[in-house]
């Protein structure tokens, strides 16, 4: 059978004849092979996370994050097919992932600053927020597309 994915999505194939995964946009299905389709269009993530300064002063963290495969390197599009497509796009496991290195990466970068360290370097904050989540994501096959942090909130 002939299928072709559409224009947000990609087709893995296992079985006889692929060593371990094909990942591509149209293929021939032969007898004895699986294709399944994933969708790679990115999901918006809304988190408010609470996280505690080295000071132990609480403060709130709005967030919102775009998340979804990195389709421009095939390695880390084999890991998501592996890891994640089973999922459906906005499931609870994929949002619980996500909000679990979100907050988790943020809660230990913001125990190792000051709140006046966290307020005043807001931009330097954010971005090493970013750079932290990013590298957690990356075993995954994520890729974050786009992230706005809100106006930190002292509680």
């Amino acid at each position: 059978m002939y299928r072709v994915a559409r224009a947000s999505e990609f087709l893995v194939i296992a079985g006889i004849g692929i060593n371990e995964l094909k990942i591509t946009k149209k293929a021939l299905v032969w007898p004895l092979q699986k294709c399944r389709v994933i969708d790679v269009t990115p999901v918006n993530y809304t988190f408010e996370v609470n996280a505690m300064s080295a000071e132990k002063l609480p403060f709130l963290l709005p967030a919102v994050f775009t998340i979804g495969p990195c389709v421009d390197d095939r390695e880390r599009l084999i890991k998501y097919a592996k890891l994640l497509s089973h999922h459906a796009r906005d499931s609870h496991d994929a949002k619980d992932l996500v909000q679990g290195v979100i907050e988790e990466d943020t809660r230990v970068l913001a125990a190792s600053m000051t709140m006046e360290e966290i307020f005043k370097g807001t931009k330097d904050f954010k971005k090493e927020v970013f750079d932290k989540v990013q590298l957690e994501l990356n075993q995954f096959g994520l890729l974050i597309y786009n992230a706005n942090i809100k106006q930190l909130v002292d509680v």
